[in-house]
């Protein structure tokens, strides 16, 4: 059945929960393409600048694991954003080996334009916010759980 879900077969693609997923990604990558290309930003930029304007000043680390991204993704973001001149990284007064990113002035001065990314996306969706609140609950829960799988299949204890 084409476009439609086939229940009487779990491997139809249009049963697959990862492909609903993955198709969906590709949209917002798209989307977010198009918003934020005027803005000389990509997607891993704005989800730092968002990071930073909620908590400025954390050390590279702390920025990864709330990304999840690793340093060798991270790094070339952040030295893209620091020659843009929107974050500035330094290293910390007490222990050198930690760098700390913050936001500059200019980083700053581009929320509004990230706000109307943001409503613009939330727009797009189709969903209201309760709606939309629903969702992301249920997308944690759901990434709570495939973390969950993995921890076991690696034979690793649940959390």
């Amino acid at each position: 059945m084409a476009n439609g879900c086939d229940n009487r077969d779990p491997l139809t693609l249009d049963n697959q929960l990862c492909f609903s997923v993955y198709s969906t990604a590709h949209a917002f990558t798209r989307l977010y393409r198009t918003l934020l290309d005027p803005l000389g930003l990509t997607y891993t930029q704005y989800i730092v600048l968002l990071a930073l304007l909620e908590e400025d000043g954390v050390s590279i680390k702390v920025l990864g694991g709330r990304l999840s991204l690793d340093s060798g993704t991270l790094t070339p973001v952040l030295r893209r954003l620091d020659t843009a001149g929107h974050v500035n990284r330094t290293r910390d007064r007490d222990d050198e080996r930690i760098v700390r990113v913050h936001l500059t002035a200019q980083g700053r001065a581009l929320r509004p334009e990230l706000e109307r990314v943001n409503n613009s996306i939330g727009a797009s969706t189709g969903l209201d916010a309760d709606e939309l609140t629903r969702l992301q609950q249920r997308l944690r829960t759901l990434q709570d759980g495939l973390e969950a799988g993995l921890k076991r299949l690696h034979g690793q204890p649940d959390d």
